[in-house]
């Protein structure tokens, strides 16, 4: 037992529970300077270049962080100018078409004469430019049962109503009667029933429950043709003021070409680089009216304003057509930082050439010293530790036999029991092994011939070399003892080792035996159950739980746990020349 307990010995202890990393004498520690210098000659060159080059970056990025933050600036200013210029045409308009729909709703008829002379006194000036006219568009009721009334009789269908009824069979007919000015493009738009369309009727629909000016949707204007540029249009629904009840004559209304009212706004302000567009709703390919500066992208992220165009939610975005690349100012900065740091590089590597090239011999002479010095002394410990093993198992198994063929047995197989075990640390490199392998090697010789009466389950779990041997030293005598006088020796008997984590520090595991002979409390005390209380329990640092119960044998062992380390060792370093 006490050359058992030799294994704690200091030396020993020292570089077994440590872990299997065969080193030297632990080196002085080192200075920065000297890491950077010596084991790392181009870290110093690189640090200062990287130091350099980090404080270049830096004044890099504030300098566009700046002229970001300038830019963002003008891009707002730019597009509240321009929002506000896009309301206040929209507005003039809207005040257009409400004086329009006042007038008519105490006319018994709109004429085309009265109409056009109703849009000459307006003398529209620039504020009114991007709208392709003013228009009049009556709601005539061609099953006679609508709410265009007995009135809507004043107006026939146009001859090129579009669609025609035929097409699109229909109660009620919007059409465009009457577009001024009178030039080609508008002509194109008479006789179009723009309530045919669900994105103007919706807009009408607004204008007439909210008596408002009320801008549609986006759309393609009659004007244009089928490919033309989008646009929207503004409507005022007119009603009829000599009727007592509230009846809808028609709309008056103003066609919009997007991109020529965004043109408007943006003659105002100085784009400076800067893309517009004019969104119906949020920004989208789908949404997109109209682009001033061209379709291409931008850097950074662009600048949204709302406003509201008739009663409509739009939204105008400012992008700067910048390509991302760094303002004159930034890259004279960087070419400048990095000319220096190079320069500095390149003379911190001349001056730590030397002093590395000296330190490297002398370093690696002094690592082969201790590397040596270090082999030796853990194949002495290790030698010893084996032996000791040995020779306390020899002693004690000695003392209870009664003869040379049992003390023979006994020797043979805890040698087996401890060289298997042994077998697995060199395996690992002498690190951690695993729970679930050290019982799966003791227990290797039960398996093949009792592979279904044993059953071996926990998680993956790391022991240090010492408790390894001394965990495999116990499974083996409660397999052996199980063989001849437990579980193992019958065959419905059945052998249970599970194991689990107590805390993060300490495992435990637990051998079950059930099935086999009934076990005497009076049995003597043997030689492994002498080992597994005392020396077991000694070398594990736990108390060990053995109980002879009549059903079988359980034992309860806690085992301390180790987190998993590499083997290193060292290796000849070899001069290199730069």
């Amino acid at each position: 037992m006490g050359s058992v307990m030799a294994l704690h010995g200091t030396g020993a202890s020292n570089l077994i529970e440590r872990g299997p990393i065969l080193k030297s004498d632990p080196a002085p520690r080192r200075s920065l300077t000297h890491r950077l210098l010596v084991e790392h000659q181009r870290a110093a060159p690189v640090v200062i270049f990287l130091l350099i080059l980090a404080i270049t970056v830096i004044g890099v990025v504030s300098i566009e962080r700046e002229e970001r933050a300038g830019q963002k600036a003008e891009m707002s200013r730019i597009a509240l100018a321009t929002a506000a210029a896009l309301e206040r045409r929209a507005s003039v308009n809207a005040s257009y078409l409400r004086a329009g729909a006042a007038l008519f709703a105490l006319q018994p008829r709109v004429d085309g004469a009265l109409f056009r002379r109703f849009v000459s006194e307006l003398r529209l000036d620039t504020d009114y430019r991007g709208a392709e006219g003013i228009g009049w568009a009556p709601v005539i009721d061609v099953s006679g049962a609508g709410r265009g009334g007995a009135g809507s009789g004043d107006y026939e269908l146009p001859a090129n109503l579009r669609p025609s009824l035929a097409e699109q069979p229909r109660a009620e007919v919007i059409p465009v009667m009457y577009l001024q000015p009178d030039t080609v493009r508008n002509r194109r738009a008479l006789g179009f029933d723009m309530y045919s369309n669900p994105v103007r009727r919706a807009a009408m629909d607004e204008a007439e429950r909210t008596v408002r000016p009320t801008a549609s949707g986006k759309v393609v204007l009659q004007q244009e043709g089928p490919d033309g540029a989008p646009g929207f249009l503004i409507y005022m629904p007119v009603f009829d003021a000599t009727a007592e009840v509230r009846r809808l004559r028609g709309f008056i209304y103003s066609p919009y070409n997007a991109g020529d009212f965004l043109a408007s706004a943006a003659e105002l302000v100085d784009l400076q680089g800067m893309r517009l567009a004019l969104y119906d709703g949020e920004p989208s390919e789908a949404t997109l009216l109209a682009v001033i500066a061209g379709a291409e992208e931008g850097a950074g992220r662009p600048v949204v304003q709302d406003l509201r165009i008739a009663n409509r939610p739009m939204k105008l975005q400012v992008r700067s057509l910048r390509n991302g690349s760094l303002s004159t100012t930034s890259m004279l900065v960087l070419l400048f930082g990095l000319a220096v740091a190079s320069l500095l590089m390149l003379v911190s590597r001349l001056l730590t050439k030397q002093m590395v090239e000296d330190q490297r011999a002398l370093a690696w002479f002094a690592e082969q010293n201790s590397i040596r010095n270090s082999l030796t002394r853990e194949l002495n410990h290790r030698v010893k530790n084996t032996l000791a093993n040995v020779l306390s198992i020899v002693t004690l198994t000695r003392r209870r036999a009664t003869s040379l063929d049992e003390f023979a047995e006994g020797i043979d197989g805890r040698i087996r029991a401890l060289s298997a075990t042994h077998d697995l640390l060199t395996q690992s490199d002498w690190g951690t092994t695993p729970i679930g392998a050290v019982v799966a090697a003791e227990l290797a010789p039960y398996t093949r011939a009792h592979g279904d009466a044993l059953e071996m389950s926990g998680p993956s779990v790391e022991l240090a070399p010492n408790d390894a041997l001394s965990l495999g030293l116990a499974l083996h005598e409660l397999a052996t003892n199980a063989s001849k006088f437990g579980a193992l020796s019958v065959p419905d008997g059945h052998v249970s080792i599970r194991w689990s984590l107590i805390d993060e520090n300490l495992a435990q595991i637990e051998w079950v035996e059930r099935g086999g002979p009934e076990v005497s409390a009076t049995r003597p005390r043997g030689f492994g159950t002498d080992l597994i209380q005392k020396i077991v329990a000694h070398e594990l640092r736990n108390p060990v739980d053995l109980v002879f119960e009549p059903e079988g044998v359980r034992c309860t062992l806690k085992v301390p746990v180790r987190q998993p380390v590499d083997f290193v060792i060292r290796t000849t370093p070899k001069p290199k020349a730069d």
